[in-house]
């Protein structure tokens, strides 16, 4: 599905795995798809799982903070970033209306949890990091192989090692195959 000018917002909560996130961010610049980093705290600087500091773009907290302002909203993974971002209620309330409105939703690595624990998995076929994967099936998910699976408007992922197929996936969401394909040969993932 191609849409121009697409808008990306990608969430970062304390204890994200920075790999997951800033691969999607890097990723998507590439392909000169606007992503926001979005903190999920007061200040836009986040501290990941790994002691790595991250200055965001922006905070959710902010007056003007708008989530309608983008297509597509992405969590990333990590301990303690997931259940960081499951306990941020104007996150999962977006998350499961942009759902429920079919916009389009993405999770990896344990971030997958809280589509699940939302409802939003019930029925649909997802993936999510390996030790968390009884949880989507607690809650009705499909477990489906694969670095990553789309249904519908939600797409999950496995974790840090899948991080580049999520991404070229997002890209390939919005610019098609030819334009995901051109971009992993360019950054020389074979």
């Amino acid at each position: 599905m191609s849409q121009e000018n697409p808008r990306v917002a990608l969430f970062v909560a304390p204890g994200l795995e920075e790999i997951e996130g800033l691969t999607v961010v890097d990723i998507l610049f590439r392909a000169g798809i606007a992503c926001d980093t979005i903190a999920v705290a007061e200040e836009r600087t986040i501290t990941s799982s790994h002691k790595v500091t991250i200055v965001c773009d922006r905070c959710i907290t902010d007056a003007d903070f708008d989530f309608d302002a983008y297509d597509m909203l992405v969590l990333p993974g990590g301990i303690p970033g997931t259940p960081n971002l499951a306990a941020c209620k104007p996150l999962t309330d977006a998350v499961v209306r942009f759902a429920q409105e079919g916009k389009e939703v993405a999770a990896i690595c344990a971030a997958p949890t809280i589509l699940a624990g939302l409802g939003l998995l019930e029925g649909k076929c997802a993936t999510c990091f390996p030790s968390r994967t009884d949880e989507l099936v607690e809650h009705g998910a499909i477990l489906a192989p694969g670095s990553v699976v789309r249904d519908g408007n939600i797409m999950t992922s496995r974790g840090m090692g899948t991080a580049i197929d999520f991404s070229l996936a997002i890209v390939e969401h919005y610019q098609g195959r030819e334009k995901a394909d051109t971009l992993a040969s360019a950054i020389v993932y074979c």
